[in-house]
This record gives C-alpha cells, structure tokens and sequence, in this order.
C-alpha cells in the first residue's frame, strides 16, 4: 500500500446543483471503453449511487463463460473454472497458437494478468504496475497521479517515465489488457453473487504524510475529498491496513469500482482481505487505530 498521490490539487470545478467538487480535467481523458464517462464514473456523485460500469464488448464476447458459471454455487470451483477459462481462451500455455514463433515465447508471453496482478502487489511503482494503471487509464478514462514521482502533466519527462514503463509491460505479451477486461467484469460477477444486497464495502487504507496526498476539500465534520490514484491497495481489515501507515483512511467504496480483491481467485495477492480499488474523488474518514 505504498502507492500514494503528492501535493495539493488545483481547485476543481463543481457539481452542478450541491456545490460538491467535480474531478478536476487533467485528472480524466474525454473518452473511455466502457458505459460512464471519467468524469461522472470518478465523481462524489458516483461513489454515493454507484451503477454497474460495464467495459465495451466483454460481457458479449464471454457470454458462454458467465453461463457455465451460473450454474455453479460454490466460489471456489468457479474459480477454478474462471481460471482454466482464461488459460484455453488466451492460450496462455500454448504462446504459439497466439501468434508467436516457436521458440520465440519466452518471458515476455507469460506476463499474463496473474503476473500484472503479482507485480503489482509486490511493487505499486513496477513496470506491472505502469501496465494496470494504463489499462484503468483506457478502460475508465482516469489518468494516474502518481508512478515512481507525481504525474501531473501530460508530456512531462515524468509522464513519459510512465508511459514508457507501461510500453515496455505490454511489449510482446498476448492480449494483457484483455485479459484484465475479463478479470475485471469476473470480480464484478464475483461481488453481484457474494454480496447480492450491497452496493458498497467500507474498506480501510494505511498512508503516511497524508498532508502530500491531493485533497480536494476538508469538511466541516473532519471528511476529507481526496482524489486518489486511478488504482489503489485498500483492506477490509482495519488492523491490516493500520500496518501501512500513520493515518488510518476509512472509504466506502462503490462494489463497481473494485478491479478485484484477495479472495477472488487463489494466490493471486499476498495480502489478506486485499481489495484494489479504481481511483477518482472519494470521500474519507479518518479511522482510530
């Protein structure tokens, strides 16, 4: 959980009718791949009433996966499916059928989504990390803030540090985003059918110096509006997270904005009760150890 956003942002626009903060332009892209734009997707307004976010094509395309799991009730063997799923229809044993010379599929092929998801639980500064955020980044139309040093301007020597990372990442794999579009709207599947009648989980993040993390707007009640990172560590666990830093951040955060979490697929995070949530503006609390 060491990823962190520095400095105070510049002042946002606001939403229309409640005066509340609006996520700040230089903070989204104008067009994203899937049904909310950036900008309605990371406000205040979303993380009160969330709605499904769905990423252009996939359900369709994998609609013979999501039958086969329907009929299934236990988590842990639709895991299982999912996985084996994932390996048959990206070939992710057999490099050659996509498109690599024999003898040709070497480290670079098996940088599947469980390596993107290892490296970045391991380093949120890593080369697999630069590959998640620009997938949010694609996906979601949320730009990062922060990889290796803060990310303020596009085009800036920092800026190209990231995309450059993200470019080396991607370089010779076998569909590594598309394999996290399929992740992703698995772990939503997941969530709708463990957590039927919530639309939220309060979750919890350790952070140091929060005084350099982006805050947007300090509320009279002691909340705080603070734009993240496009993706972030959190823990359902208070006391885990308590681990990573001085101040204790509480959030609830909308079920659609959880990319995909500890328990969802076996040993694919270290971490327990691990969730890894889509950045934006949140709204937080800070929590008592």
């Amino acid at each position: 959980m060491s990823d962190i956003s520095a400095n105070v942002c510049r002042a946002p626009d606001k939403e229309e009718g409640d005066g509340a903060p609006t996520l700040p332009r230089l903070a989204r892209l104008p067009i994203n791949r899937c049904n909310l734009p950036a900008a309605i997707l990371g406000g205040l307004t979303y993380q009160r009433h969330p709605t499904p976010l769905q990423i252009d094509g996939v359900a369709d395309l994998h609609k013979p996966l999501w039958a086969l799991l329907d009929d299934i009730p236990e988590a842990p063997e639709r895991a299982g499916r999912f996985a084996g799923y994932m390996q048959n229809h990206f070939r992710l044993q057999q490099p050659e059928d996509a498109g690599l010379a024999a003898g040709q599929a070497g480290a670079r092929a098996r940088a599947t989504y469980l390596r993107v998801v290892r490296g970045w639980a391991f380093d949120a500064e890593s080369r697999e990390a630069a590959v998640l955020k620009g997938w949010v980044e694609s996906r979601f139309g949320l730009c990062p803030r922060h990889h290796g040093e803060a990310l303020r301007e596009p085009g800036s020597r920092a800026w190209q540090r990231y995309v450059e990372s993200r470019a080396q990442g991607l370089r010779g794999t076998n569909a590594l985003e598309a394999q996290l579009d399929l992740l992703y709207a698995y772990s939503q599947y997941e969530l709708a059918r463990q957590f039927p009648l919530r639309s939220h989980l309060r979750l919890y993040r350790g952070v140091n110096r929060l005084a350099e993390h982006e805050t947007i707007q300090h509320d009279a009640g002691g909340d705080k509006v603070l734009l993240l990172n496009n993706i972030n560590s959190f823990s359902r666990s208070r006391e885990r997270a308590g681990e990573f830093g001085d101040d204790l951040l509480a959030v609830d955060v909308p079920l659609p904005k959880l990319a995909f979490f500890s328990h969802l697929l076996p040993g694919m995070l270290r971490g327990e009760d691990e969730y890894v949530v889509i950045g934006g503006l949140y709204r937080v609390r800070l929590a008592r150890f």
